[in-house]
């Protein structure tokens, strides 16, 4: 008798996961889950907790019939994600520690777990899909005739709850053993089958906030671990309209929690946050969503990840995202000494440091890397064409270089694989 394929499902306690280890065990497989608690400090019932999820993750796996293993990686991730994170923020920059955390929680500390409990293959509920471009087809079962060839990892096709931007640096060696049951489904197909399958977390809503860390209130968990160093809030013209906490609790195109009142001779239109001088630690703002400041045509990105482990031919016609919840915007995608330039057809808006220039060809996603600040001032990003890259106030031009080139590059070196 053949041996079932196992596959252990990361069990989150969510709708997802749950559905995902459903639909695996109707498929066939011999399905263990796995729930990871990933933090420790103030782990309590004030918040969305891990104790929490994993009750429910306990429930899910006794309607379904698996087995539920918890296993703690509290100490990787503060060490592979959490320290970036902080260090990222004390540098002025924004990140995205649900990235890393997917690379290096999710689909390693994970990955190398579920191998220990003999895993074929393993699992999440994220939507997005894989595809084998070079299948081996002489392979004795389809996990190796898939790991034989390279993995491509493409959108899901419910575009709006896509995930892709936040896997797109896996490696060829973490997605080869991946299954993403739910990339051909609908949202609400997935709640519908846990709905009538007495799933019970069919209504839970899902979650937000800081990857495993939960839905704190984000200022007051950043303020325990970097200090407030208060300083002005200065407009492109150099006039002070406020004084800030600190320039990491702030990010480009914030407009909640400034606290600028009316300023006298000023339009009604509301604030945003354009730039950081960490220099003067100064923060530099802007009114008006359609501010030229807030617009970059050219958006520099370092340590590039290609998926496939190796870069296309540059330059080349692609899509990209500076944020996850933006549409693809077309670009011409050049390379450089640091990593890669994305030229868009139209500017977009608020391209954040720290965050990520996420890549596609089509459906596939490639990988992407760090946005960077641009090499020469907001106001020459903002205007987009060389001819006009000329601000008509000089004071506009002082206060742009501010918001951008004073912010130190990182000393991360740029890796194009």
């Amino acid at each position: 008798m053949r041996r079932r394929e196992r596959v252990v499902v990361g069990m989150s306690g969510g709708v997802d996961s749950s559905v995902a280890a459903w639909l695996l065990k109707q498929q066939g497989y011999d399905v263990v889950g796995l729930f990871m608690k990933n933090w420790e400090d103030d782990d309590t019932d004030e918040y969305c907790t891990s104790r929490v999820d994993l009750v429910d993750a306990a429930a899910v796996c006794d309607v379904i019939g698996i087995a539920l293993e918890a296993v703690n990686f509290a100490a990787e991730y503060r060490e592979r994600v959490f320290a970036h994170f902080l260090a990222d923020y004390a540098a002025g920059r924004t990140p995205n520690p649900d990235v890393l955390c997917n690379s290096e929680i999710k689909f390693r500390a994970f990955l190398d777990h579920a191998l220990t409990l003999g895993a074929d293959w393993i699992a999440t509920g994220h939507y997005a899909r894989v595809r084998c471009a070079t299948p081996d087809e002489t392979a004795a079962s389809p996990a190796r005739m898939r790991r034989a060839g390279a993995t491509e990892l493409l959108k899901a096709v419910d575009a709006g709850k896509d995930q892709t931007y936040f896997l797109h640096r896996l490696t060829q060696e973490q997605l080869a053993p991946v299954l993403f049951p739910l990339g051909e489904m609908m949202k609400r197909d997935v709640r519908a089958i846990a709905k009538r399958e007495g799933i019970p977390t069919y209504a839970k809503r899902d979650s937000t906030g800081i990857c495993f860390i939960g839905e704190r209130p984000f200022r007051d968990f950043l303020a325990r671990y970097l200090p407030h160093v208060p300083g002005p809030i200065v407009t492109p013209d150099g006039d002070t309209v406020g004084q800030h906490v600190g320039l990491a609790y702030y990010t480009i195109g914030q407009r909640q929690g400034l606290r600028i009142g009316g300023t006298r001779g000023a339009e009604h239109a509301p604030w945003f946050v354009a730039g950081k001088d960490l220099g003067r630690n100064a923060l530099m703002v802007v009114q008006g969503h359609a501010h030229p400041l807030l617009h970059r045509r050219e958006v520099d990105a370092f340590d590039v990840h290609w998926i496939s482990g190796r870069a296309p031919a540059l330059p080349a016609r692609l899509t990209a995202k500076t944020r996850y919840r933006m549409p693809d915007a077309r670009c011409e995608l050049r390379a450089h000494e640091r990593g890669v330039t994305a030229i868009f057809d139209e500017p977009q808006w608020a391209p954040t440091p720290g965050q990520y220039l996420v890549l596609y060809d089509g459906d596939v996603c490639l990988g992407g890397g760090v946005i960077d600040p641009p090499l020469h001032s907001a106001a020459d990003a903002a205007i987009g064409d060389s001819s006009e890259r000329r601000p008509q106030n000089p004071s506009l031009a002082k206060s742009a270089l501010i918001a951008s080139s004073s912010q130190p590059r990182s000393s991360r070196q740029s890796r194009i694989v």
